[in-house]
């Protein structure tokens, strides 16, 4: 049988425990008619293009 030969401690678990529970920052691109920073594979939410199509009518 495995067995450790000397105990883990607190700092090294909680370490090795940490690394499941990182944020991850969202990718974004550019939207290419106004140039403001979008979600990839999404609609523009300050200009309502997507792929230099107007899908929704923005009011500014």
């Amino acid at each position: 049988m495995a067995v450790p030969k000397s105990r883990t401690s607190k700092s090294k678990k909680k370490m090795r425990r940490a690394q499941n529970f990182k944020l991850e920052v969202p990718a974004l691109s550019v939207c290419t008619k106004c140039g403001e920073a979008k979600l990839p594979h999404r609609v523009c939410k300050k200009c309502g293009t997507y792929n230099n199509i107007e899908v929704i009518k923005v009011e500014q």
